[in-house]
């Protein structure tokens, strides 16, 4: 919901049991993994954001943001989705 209303023609889907949201079709700029303890979102040119998210990836780029229950910075993470959505997705 964040990211419709920040991002009005966000394209989304479901690819591999995750959602995956981006400017065009096959385009991504972030998903969604869901794990018992926390939500990781992969930002796939998070190297570009600043500051970058602060998890590393195995992936050249990735930046991952392990969001908890209790603990999520919202204006952080509206920032990251509007820097994220600006640059070119990558193509999956």
């Amino acid at each position: 919901e964040l990211i419709a209303a920040r991002v009005p023609d966000v394209v989304k889907a479901v690819k591999w049991n995750s959602p995956f949201y981006g400017n065009e079709t096959d385009v991504w700029f972030l998903n969604f993994h869901c794990y018992a303890q926390y939500i990781k979102v992969a930002f796939f040119r998070g190297e570009q954001l600043d500051p970058p998210p602060p998890v590393t990836s195995k992936s050249p780029g990735v930046r991952y943001l392990h969001i908890f229950e209790d603990d999520f910075d919202e204006a952080q993470f509206m920032s990251w989705v509007d820097q994220a959505s600006a640059l070119p997705g990558e193509k999956m």
